[in-house]
C-alpha cells in the first residue's frame, strides 16, 4: 500500500486542479492504511500467538519503509524541514544496523516499547502532515495558521524527542552486541 501511497504523492500535481485534494485524500487513506493493517498484524500475531524470527524481522523492516517514504515525501512536497527527516530516518538506520549485528550473532531484536511508541507517535505525526499535504498547505501556509502552526511545532518534537530517546534506548541496552570483547 504505501507504494500505491508513493505513486499518488507524484503525480498529485500533474492532476488538475479540482481533482488534487480527491487524490490526495486518496494517497494519505492508503498511508493510513498500511499504519492501520501494521497495527492490526501485530495484535494478531501477539493474540493468537504466531509471533515469529521472520515477523520479528520484517515488521521493523516494514516501517522503515513506511517512515523513510512519508517522511520524504513531507520533505518534498514543502511540509517538513530535510533534517528532521535526517533524524528519524538516521534512527532507523541505525536500530538496523543494531538488529543486523543482532542476527549475525543469533540474537533477533523485537521492538521493544519504546520503539512501538516511536512508531505509533510518528504514524500519528504523519496523519497530521498528511492532512496538510491534503490541504494543499505547504511549510509557508502553516506557519500562517497559528493552531496549525503549533500543533506541527509540539508534534515534531515530541517525535523528535521520542525517536532518538527511542534509538538510544536500543543501543544501550543491547550494549553487549557491540561492547563484548569476546565475539569479535
Amino acid at each position: 500500500m504505501i507504494f500505491i501511497f508513493l505513486v499518488i504523492c507524484n503525480v498529485d500535481e500533474r492532476l488538475p486542479q479540482n481533482w488534487q485534494m480527491t487524490w490526495k485524500a486518496v494517497g494519505l487513506f492508503f498511508a493510513f492504511l498500511a499504519g492501520l493493517t501494521d497495527i492490526l498484524d501485530g495484535y494478531i500475531a501477539r493474540k493468537y500467538n504466531l509471533i515469529t524470527d521472520f515477523g520479528q524481522l520484517m515488521d521493523p523492516l516494514a516501517d522503515k519503509i513506511f517512515m523513510a517514504t512519508t517522511f520524504i515525501m513531507l520533505v518534498d512536497k514543502g511540509i517538513l524541514e530535510g533534517w528532521v527527516a535526517v533524524i528519524v530516518l538516521s534512527r532507523e538506520f541505525l536500530v538496523t544496523g543494531l538488529r543486523l549485528l543482532g542476527a549475525g550473532k543469533g540474537v533477533v531484536i523485537p521492538s521493544d516499547i519504546t520503539g512501538k511508541l516511536k512508531t505509533s507517535l510518528q504514524m500519528a505525526f504523519l496523519v497530521i502532515g498528511g492532512s496538510f499535504w491534503v490541504l494543499g498547505w505547504k511549510g509557508t501556509q502553516i506557519t500562517q495558521i497559528v493552531w496549525a502552526w503549533w500543533l506541527w511545532e509540539i508534534s515534531k518534537w515530541i517525535i523528535i524527542f521520542v525517536t532518538v530517546y527511542s534509538g538510544a534506548n536500543y543501543f544501550y541496552r543491547l550494549r553487549h552486541l557491540y561492547l563484548d570483547k569476546k565475539n569479535h
